[in-house]
């Protein structure tokens, strides 16, 4: 090789040592996928952002892959408490559910006013402030007449004033059960929601209750209770929208290791078929493979060299020199009128000043190293030179080794 050009090519392997980002050139991308071809391993100032990690994935095992997959792994999203407005939250009550009337009952004239006579006592004992007296006498007219939604509804606004929002919820379903377009049944049961903090459960029945009979109360506590919704609704979205977004880039990362592995198995299956075919013979427009030793720089595909022999001999143990032809001994000739072997005039093997580069420059001779017959062929010849004999016949291969044998011929 031109001693130029190897001096050129120190320079550049020694500028790649000191910065390794030289390599990350796209135009330099053919020389980075020869180094791993060969198994070679470059740093991550060799590639461009995000090629990095793709490169080295080839290389890693299974369970490499495994315990990184494991280290990305986030933690789990923890919800920050909303702050809301909850000063007129009650504790909830816990007595024994109220007493009931039985929806069976089929109710007379004369209960249905007995009914109303004990509602109107409440509403009395109400208005005194006496809240035990009007649930007694609201008990007493839902028994009577149970099939009233509007004394359920109007003993659920009275627990509601004793801060027991579970019995005015009872009572509040009881109502709307009878009669779902109870105004009151979904008043009461949204203010007593409200008062345990169900926020979202007393809008939906506030809003309701205002669009069948709006009333100031109900405006009232829902711009209490809304201001509550929207936050929730909105700390809600927040973290549906994290938990999306984590979703997003699991399903990304399980894309991209699925994308490495397969990456790496076609490494892998290519370095096996490179060495495979390295090691059954061939060489892509060179000599065929097993020529041991070592032909400096060699060219296009000559295997690591070629030891022995040449210059001096063709190959290193061809028996007998070429004393008046190729090889010794092979009596005949090569079609083409060259009896007896190759010319003479090469004493001793092969001269010691071949240049190779004739055959390198010759298009000719390496379209015909790229002819698969006549690879085989030469392969057969260089393994034993008797087998020349056989392929004599091949107008393929006669003409390839007597022009080869002119590149190798020292000056006339």
């Amino acid at each position: 090789m031109d001693a130029a050009k190897l001096n050129q090519l120190k320079d550049f392997i020694q500028a790649c040592k000191s910065d390794p980002s030289i390599l990350s050139d796209p135009s330099l991308d053919f020389f980075r996928s020869y180094i791993e071809s060969i198994g070679g391993k470059l740093p991550a100032e060799a590639y461009k952002h995000g090629e990095f990690k793709a490169s080295h994935v080839v290389e890693e095992s299974d369970d490499e892959m495994g315990d990184a997959a494991t280290e990305e792994e986030e933690p789990e999203i923890v919800e920050s408490d909303v702050e809301l407005d909850e000063s007129d939250i009650v504790e909830p009550d816990n007595d024994p559910p109220q007493q009931m009337g039985d929806p069976s009952i089929e109710v007379s004239e004369e209960n249905r006013d007995s009914s109303q006579e004990a509602k109107a006592q409440a509403m009395e004992a109400l208005s005194e402030g006496k809240l035990e007296e009007a649930i007694d006498n609201l008990t007493k007219a839902i028994t009577l007449n149970p099939t009233s939604a509007i004394m359920y509804a109007t003993r659920a606004s009275v627990y509601i004033k004793m801060k027991k929002p579970n019995a005015a919820i009872r009572d509040a379903c009881a109502a709307l059960e009878i009669n779902p377009d109870s105004a009151k049944g979904y008043k009461s049961r949204g203010i007593a929601q409200a008062m345990l903090g169900e926020w979202e459960k007393a809008a939906k029945d506030l809003h309701i209750a205002s669009n069948i009979d709006y009333d100031e109360e109900i405006s009232s506590v829902l711009k209490k209770v809304e201001p509550n919704v929207h936050k929730i609704e909105e700390h809600q979205r927040k973290y549906d929208r994290m938990r999306k977004e984590r979703e997003d880039m699991k399903i990304e990362r399980e894309r991209q290791r699925r994308k490495a592995e397969a990456q790496a198995a076609y490494e892998r299956a290519k370095k096996q078929e490179q060495s495979s075919s390295s090691r059954t013979g061939g060489m892509p427009g060179g000599f065929p493979a097993g020529m041991g030793g070592g032909m400096p720089g060699g060219f296009g595909g000559f295997p690591a060299g070629m030891g022995g022999g040449m210059p001096g001999g063709f190959p290193a143990g061809m028996g007998g020199g070429m004393p008046g032809g190729f090889p010794a001994g092979m009596g005949g000739g090569v079609p083409g009128g060259m009896p007896g072997g190759f010319p003479g005039n090469m004493p001793g093997g092969m001269p010691g000043n071949i240049d190779y580069s004739k055959i390198l420059n010759d298009p000719e001779l390496m379209a015909a190293f790229k002819d698969p017959e006549v690879m085989a062929a030469l392969q057969d010849v260089m393994k034993n030179p008797a087998n020349l004999a056989k392929h004599q016949a091949n107008p393929k291969l006669a003409p390839v080794i007597a022009k080869m044998m002119g590149k190798f011929a020292g000056p006339k």
